[in-house]
């Protein structure tokens, strides 16, 4: 198995690598809208992007307001445990960041890998950009 890193930081470092991720994933494969995908957020949050040598295939953003968004895996790396070992990631650099509780838009068919990470379902589902969603919460 290969060793794989994940680097965090702002959106000027890794812009370029996040968005490779984010416009296969999103805009390729779900057919999001591209300016739906592109937002100011960005700018205001800590992102992640985890690499396969030199090449990256997952990434993550954190906001001010403790909310997880954009979490994407490149189609060939899923099922192997990559987007939990990004999520559990975040989740220690917001505890050292002493955030009290993490927030996210889940896509309905993720809640379940969502829940094995912590978070609960909080309220009713809704369409973000066509595709079921589910707001869900944990405490830190």
């Amino acid at each position: 198995m290969s060793d794989y890193v994940i680097h965090n930081g702002c959106w000027n470092d890794l812009a370029t690598d996040a968005k490779k991720v984010r416009t296969l994933v999103f805009i390729q494969e779900q057919n999001i809208a591209e300016n739906e995908e592109w937002d100011a957020e960005d700018e205001k949050s800590l992102h992640f992007v985890m690499y396969d040598q030199n090449h990256a295939i997952a990434t993550a953003r954190l906001l001010e307001n403790n909310s997880i968004g954009r979490v994407a895996v490149l189609k060939n790396y899923r099922g192997q445990g990559l987007g939990q070992q990004l999520m559990q990631h975040i989740i220690a650099v917001a505890a050292t960041e002493q955030r009290d509780f993490l927030k996210l838009s889940a896509q309905v068919h993720a809640v379940g890998f969502y829940e094995n990470l912590g978070f609960k379902l909080e309220g009713d589902s809704y369409l973000d950009c066509g595709i079921p969603h589910v707001d869900m919460r944990m405490e830190i």
